[in-house]
C-alpha cells in the first residue's frame, strides 16, 4: 500500500511539473519577406525574450504568406485551431487574422492605418507603424531644394500604401510640388513603372508598401541608371540605396508589439491593452549616395 502511495504521489509530481512547463503557442504571420517586415519580427522575438519570454516559456510558428492574401487566409486559419496568441505583421495579414479568428487574441505590427483597415476588435491590439510623411516632403526640400516634381509608385490593392499615399500627396502638393502616381497591383509590374516615370520626375519618393519593399533593388538600380534620388520612408531603404528616409525603425515596431504581448502573458485582459502608433523618427542619410549627387551634412 505504501509503495501504491508512492508511486501515486510520483505521478502526480509528475503531472503537475508538466503543467508548469506547457509552453505558450505563439503563430506569426507574415505577408512576405523583406527586410523591414524581418526586422519587425525580430523587434517582435527580442522584446519576447527580455521580458522572460524566451523558448523556455513559449513555442513560435512562423510562417510567410509570400506575398498571397489567400496563403494569408489559409495561415490564420491553421493558426486559429493551433496557437493560443497570433501577431500579425503587416496590414494584409492582420485582415486575414481578423477575417479567420474571433475568439483568440491578435496582435498586429506594421500595420499604417488599422481603423482604415477595419481590423480593430475587442480580441485585437497591436502597433502602428504610420509614416511622418509631412516629414518626409520636409527632408525632399532640405536635400534636394531644385526638386519639382516627385514620382511614387504604389500597390493600388494595399490599403496602408494607397492611404500613404494620399497623405504624402496631400502634403507634398501643399507644398506647391508635382506628384506623379503609378499604381500597380503586383510585382511584375515594379519595372515598366519604373520606366514611365523616372524620365518625368526629379526624385523618387518610396512608401510603407510591400510590394515596393520587396522590389527594392531593381527600384534602386532603375533610379541609379536614371541618375533619380530616392527619399524612403524606412531605414532598410537607406541600407539599400535610397539617398535618405525619415522614418521610424522597423525593429522598434516590432520590440513594442513584443511588449504588448507580453502584458497579455502577465495576465493583463487583450481589451485594457490599446493599440500605440510609434511616434519618434529619425533621418538616415546613405552617404556614398549624398555624395553622388554633392549633397554634404544633415
Amino acid at each position: 500500500m505504501k509503495k501504491i502511495f508512492i508511486l501515486l504521489l510520483v505521478i502526480l509530481c509528475a503531472a503537475c511539473g508538466t503543467e508548469k512547463q506547457k509552453k505558450v503557442d505563439i503563430g506569426i504571420t507574415q505577408i512576405v519577406e523583406h527586410p523591414s517586415l524581418d526586422d519587425v519580427r525580430k523587434g517582435v522575438i527580442e522584446a519576447l525574450k527580455e521580458k522572460g519570454y524566451g523558448e523556455n516559456k513559449i513555442n513560435i510558428n512562423y510562417k510567410n504568406a509570400q506575398g498571397d492574401f489567400g496563403t494569408a487566409q489559409v495561415i490564420a486559419q491553421e493558426f486559429n485551431n493551433t496557437s493560443d496568441v497570433i501577431i500579425a505583421i503587416s496590414t494584409p495579414s492582420a485582415q486575414a487574422a481578423v477575417n479567420n479568428i474571433k475568439n483568440k487574441p491578435i496582435f498586429f505590427s506594421a500595420v499604417v492605418n488599422p481603423e482604415n483597415a477595419g481590423i480593430l476588435r475587442k480580441n485585437v491590439t497591436g502597433v502602428s507603424d504610420k509614416s511622418p510623411v509631412q516629414k518626409q516632403v520636409q527632408l525632399i526640400e532640405k536635400l534636394l531644394p531644385e526638386a519639382k516634381n516627385i514620382g511614387i509608385v504604389y500597390n493600388t490593392s494595399e490599403q496602408n500604401s494607397f492611404y500613404l499615399t494620399e497623405e504624402f500627396t496631400k502634403v507634398a502638393e501643399e507644398k506647391g510640388y508635382i506628384v506623379k502616381i503609378k499604381g500597380i497591383s503586383n510585382i511584375s509590374e515594379m519595372a515598366s513603372a519604373l520606366d514611365t516615370l523616372l524620365p518625368t520626375i526629379d526624385v523618387l519618393y518610396t512608401s510603407i508598401d510591400n510590394t515596393v519593399a520587396s522590389t527594392y533593388p531593381l527600384i534602386v538600380e532603375k533610379s541609379n541608371k536614371a541618375n533619380k534620388p530616392i527619399i524612403g520612408a524606412t531605414k532598410s531603404f537607406a541600407d539599400q540605396g535610397a539617398l535618405a528616409i525619415d522614418g521610424i525603425s522597423d525593429y522598434q515596431v516590432g520590440y513594442q508589439t513584443g511588449e504588448m504581448v507580453a502584458k497579455y502573458l502577465n495576465g493583463e485582459k487583450i481589451e485594457n491593452i490599446p493599440y500605440e502608433v510609434v511616434e519618434k523618427s529619425e533621418i538616415h542619410i546613405n552617404k556614398d549616395v549624398a555624395k553622388k549627387f554633392g549633397i554634404k551634412g544633415e
